[in-house]
């Protein structure tokens, strides 16, 4: 899917494409976002910036997209982009221009903020995996590689169910926000054979090997994806990993 097996995590109104390319010499990939697409989403991300947090709100989200994709041509570096709608139509936009561009459309099932989460985006599509299961049919129809992101401890969620389900429907790459459940990763390893991101935590050899030891193919680097040196130490831990087990 990528090498070296090192992600950058996206942070909402953070994850752009020059934030990307500083972390290029690090990461094999770095999904970018996340992005709110439609009405209401892009209403939800305004209440967010209303009480000072980060969102991207471009007047034309999907050309949004193309151009920051579009800039990552030259950077070696595979690139994702996270993305949040409450209807289809702009899910099968944005696949089909990540298909261009060899990017992962992300669908997220992550953001847990009460207003995206009201309009039946983010974390709230945990509840409803038919819905979620839709969003990643369409974006799979339209040609792109799909990812799903989505986190652990949520009540009432069987989460390596959840993945069986999506990976169904073509859902390639699941990136899994761990939170204090490691050894649910291990559970989505046993029950699906997609290409597995662990985050939550990454910052060192130590937390590297839990995950990898737990079956995850990759681990991604959020709050500290713009420091060198700790991307540094994950990239050279991942590296030794995957080099001894090739051996």
């Amino acid at each position: 899917m990528f090498s070296p097996r090192v992600a950058l995590a996206s942070l909402s109104g953070k994850s752009d494409a020059e934030w990307a390319m500083a972390g290029a010499e690090h990461a094999g990939a770095a999904f970018l976002g996340g992005i709110a697409l439609d009405e209401e989403t892009r209403s939800a991300a305004r209440k967010l910036v209303s009480r000072d947090r980060t969102e991207f709100l471009p007047d034309d989200p999907i050309e949004f997209v193309d151009d920051q994709l579009e800039r990552l041509s030259e950077t070696p570096i595979r690139p994702g982009f996270n993305v949040r709608s409450a209807t289809l139509s702009p899910i099968r936009e944005v696949a089909e221009v990540c298909r261009k561009h060899d990017a992962i459309v992300e669908i997220n099932a992550h953001c847990r903020q009460d207003e995206m989460c009201a309009t039946g985006a983010g974390q709230s599509l945990l509840h409803h995996p038919d819905r979620l299961c839709e969003q990643v049919r369409v974006a799979n129809k339209a040609g792109a590689t799909v990812g799903v992101k989505l986190r652990t401890e949520v009540s009432g969620v069987d989460l390596p169910e959840l993945c069986r389900r999506v990976t169904d429907m073509g859902a390639a790459v699941i990136h899994v926000d761990a939170m204090d459940s490691e050894h649910v990763i291990a559970d989505i390893a046993e029950t699906t054979d997609c290409f597995l991101i662990a985050n939550n935590g990454v910052r060192n050899e130590a937390t590297v090997l839990e995950y990898l030891e737990h079956g995850a193919d990759a681990v991604s680097v959020g709050r500290p994806s713009d420091r060198p040196e700790i991307l540094s130490r994950v990239r050279r831990a991942t590296d030794e990993w995957f080099a001894e087990v090739v051996v």
